[in-house]
């Protein structure tokens, strides 16, 4: 466990909350390991029991005076089937199995399927798949009240387990009742980021951000291939995107899924949205100390390919080890960064600027920042745009970002190399140039001597006015003057 240094890593961690990890010490301890954001899953839990976790969180902020991102992520429509007699069943190999409609328990022939919009939508020689993969049916006959299948993969199957179908358009909305529920909830507790599971399509996010109002941020979990298909349109109408490879592998090949993620990765980075890398990352973590060397390398790779964070599942929120999880992923992230050819790589995917003076003015930022001896970059903003704009040119210090708005510094906390810090505004060129170096100095960011490059819009409190580049040099008597400021 390490005494936090908002210079010492830029891509972000973001540990997921559970039975293991929710109790307050727990979350300052995963704080301390490396955690910048905490997600919960609305899959599991009541809301009573997320109530507590979120206030336990914003304690534990408020006890260190970091901003703290909660990422509520919601179930989505999972589709499953029935329960069997004895809770289990056998389907034999190349054996025929039938799902129908059938509101009884099932056995080694059948089982019920309680999705009637899975009825004659399917075709002869499409896929499904059982249990996140493990077996594997293919439909001999599907009509309107049971689809006869033969099973490519057979094997045992248990009560309610998940359905896949990955060679068909399922025409279900994205938001079950449940999830409508757990959406409500989530902003009603001011969550900052709302995880959207399922995504097929554009409606899908716009519906979401039309229940959600004014606040919280909407991060697409791309894990259908029919998203894949529909990434530009999702994108541009999400604030974020997460490459959720549970599902994304089981209706993919397994050898696909490395070169997308790669390329959902680029395409968030170029339209400047925070992209999260999860699922499986140290999963035998859950029940051992130490990683696999295949899951080092896996998360080294999302940090080589420019994510800005990387998540913990049940490797914190119901594993034995969930401080070690953090600190391990920790550990690695910071490996990574310091090797010389990670600068490199996450250059060979700079983004052409659009044209527009806070586009020019943001990769202006960076250039400077490899020229010159820059200690850092100093951003005020106060919807965390400019933030976004500089983050995207993956700069090589790190990103202070000071705003008046706290809603806005939770959210950069998953945004990489930003290191948000909530502020009083300032309403003048000379109060935002000593403001920048006092807070730099407050934060760590430089010593007497230090070059800053900050980065403003005039007048002052304008969204999107981002129109001034200024480089300060800070000579380590700024905060005599200021020594009780916020």
């Amino acid at each position: 466990m390490h005494k936090f240094d908002p210079r010492a890593r830029k891509v972000k961690i973001l540990a997921t909350l559970g039975p293991a990890s929710r109790e307050p010490q727990m979350i300052d301890r995963l704080l301390k390991a490396g955690a910048d954001a905490f997600r919960i899953n609305m899959s599991h839990g009541e809301h009573a029991e997320h109530a507590a976790t979120i206030a336990a969180i914003r304690n534990v902020e408020q006890q260190t005076g970091r901003p703290i991102a909660i990422l509520c992520d919601l179930q989505g429509p999972k589709l499953r089937v029935g329960k069997f007699k004895g809770g289990r069943a056998v389907i034999r190999h190349s054996g025929h199995f039938t799902l129908d409609r059938i509101d009884e328990l099932g056995d080694d022939t059948r089982v019920f399927l309680p999705h009637p919009e899975l009825f004659g939508l399917l075709n002869k020689g499409q896929r499904l798949l059982l249990d996140d993969g493990k077996l594997q049916l293919r439909i001999i006959r599907a009509g309107p009240d049971e689809i006869l299948c033969s099973a490519d993969v057979g094997g045992v199957i248990s009560d309610r387990k998940g359905i896949n179908v990955p060679d068909a358009e399922i025409p279900i909305p994205a938001l079950t009742e449940k999830d409508r529920r757990d959406l409500a909830f989530a902003v009603q507790h001011k969550a900052d980021w709302i995880g959207l599971s399922f995504v097929q399509r554009a409606t899908d996010v716009a519906e979401a951000r039309k229940l959600m109002g004014p606040y919280g941020a909407l991060m697409a979990k791309i894990e259908k291939p029919l998203a894949v298909r529909h990434l530009d349109a999702i994108l541009e109408i999400s604030d974020g995107l997460m490459v959720a490879r549970g599902d994304l592998g089981v209706e993919l090949l397994p050898e696909e899924v490395p070169p997308l993620q790669k390329r959902i990765v680029e395409q968030a980075r170029a339209a400047g949205k925070p992209v999260v890398v999860a699922t499986q990352m140290l999963e035998s973590m859950i029940v051992s100390p130490a990683p696999t060397r295949a899951e080092v390398s896996d998360v080294a790779n999302a940090v080589y390919d420019g994510a800005d964070a990387v998540m913990l599942s049940a490797e914190t929120a119901a594993g034995q080890w969930p401080v070690e999880a953090v600190t391990i992923m920790d550990r690695i992230a910071g490996q990574v960064e310091r090797d010389p050819g990670y600068a490199r790589r996450i250059a060979l995917g700079h983004v052409k600027p659009d044209a527009t003076t806070s586009d020019a003015l943001a990769e202006a930022c960076s250039s400077i920042a490899r020229t010159l001896n820059i200690a850092a970059i100093c951003v005020f903003t106060s919807s965390g745009s400019s933030a976004r704009r500089v983050s995207r040119e993956r700069p090589n210090v790190p990103l202070l970002v000071l705003t008046p708005e706290l809603q806005t510094a939770r959210r950069l906390a998953l945004l990489w190399g930003a290191h948000a810090v909530r502020t009083k505004d300032i309403g003048s060129f000379e109060g935002m140039i000593a403001k920048g170096k006092r807070m730099a100095l407050r934060n760590g960011f430089g010593e007497a001597g230090a070059k800053l490059v900050v980065l403003a819009g005039v007048p002052f409190g304008r969204p999107g006015a981002t129109n001034l580049l200024h480089v300060v040099t800070l000579t380590g008597d700024e905060l005599k003057s200021h020594p009780e400021e916020v």
